[in-house]
């Protein structure tokens, strides 16, 4: 549960699948996990976007070794101290993992919960603490019940209150949607723009870490050097990488996967 919600994370389930199925298989425990080093976590997660998240999962299976024995601990505290592990993800896991009683806010839910008590479209872009209050108010009282309630309001936004093209006519809740009685007013914040990716830095570092994925070994500044061809770019984007404990810097001037 822990890998899947951390490859979650702004990233689609039709991508995650497969990754998920083969990381699982490669590391089906924390412990298998820890004992690899941290730079086959970072080859594995392949091209999924956001490669930190791969140095994240694989601290978090140090520390799940070293502080709870192996096993992914079930207080929300202790797995928010977890590397990568923030309030949601937390919640999610000792949520669908455990059957605890959390509120659950991703994407979906706070889209689903803003057109039914507050007749908007959308939601701000950062989730505010009313948020979070109105969906602890909401939840059943009995954690298995709310658990439950967690995976229905989820797929609720991710199936049928969808962003785009909300079905209105195949929600059980149209008739308490403040947002569907309004007439479905348009959004009136600021413009929601999808993230970009061609030229961006992002792009950059997701062709330097190709080159260093598909190596066996260290590889030369110039091989690194073929992925761009605007320079200052190139250099800031590997700078990041080495900052980010993603790409190890040899002495003899080579460049590798964290070891």
């Amino acid at each position: 549960m822990l890998v899947s919600e951390v490859m979650l994370q702004q990233t689609p389930v039709v991508r995650v699948l497969p990754a998920w199925r083969a990381w699982m298989d490669r590391w089906p425990e924390p412990s298998a996990l820890a004992a690899s080093p941290a730079g086959d976590a970072v080859r594995m997660w392949d091209r999924l976007g956001y490669p930190r998240r791969a140095l994240n999962l694989h601290a978090a299976a140090v520390a799940i070794v070293e502080r709870h024995s192996g096993e992914v601990p079930r207080d929300v505290t202790e797995l928010r101290a977890l590397p990568g592990v923030g309030q949601y993800t937390a919640a999610a896991v000792a949520s669908f993992a455990y059957g605890q009683r959390h509120a659950i806010l991703d994407t979906n839910v706070r889209r689903v919960l803003a057109r039914l008590h507050s007749g908007v479209e959308y939601p701000p872009k950062t989730p505010k603490k009313e948020e979070y209050t109105l969906a602890e108010r909401l939840l059943p009282e009995d954690p298995a019940v709310a658990a439950r309630w967690g995976v229905a309001i989820m797929e609720l936004g991710a199936l049928v209150c969808t962003a785009r093209a909300p079905r209105c006519a195949d929600c059980p809740i149209a008739r308490q949607c403040a947002w569907k009685s309004a007439g479905r007013p348009a959004h009136t914040g600021p413009p929601r723009r999808g993230q970009t990716y061609a030229g961006t830095d992002r792009q950059v570092r997701g062709r330097l870490l190709a080159v260093l994925r598909a190596a066996e070994g260290p590889v030369a500044k110039s091989a690194l050097d073929d992925v761009w061809d605007r320079p200052v770019q190139r250099e800031r984007a590997l700078d990041a990488l080495v900052a980010d404990g993603l790409v190890d810097p040899r002495d003899d001037g080579t460049y590798a996967l964290p070891g």
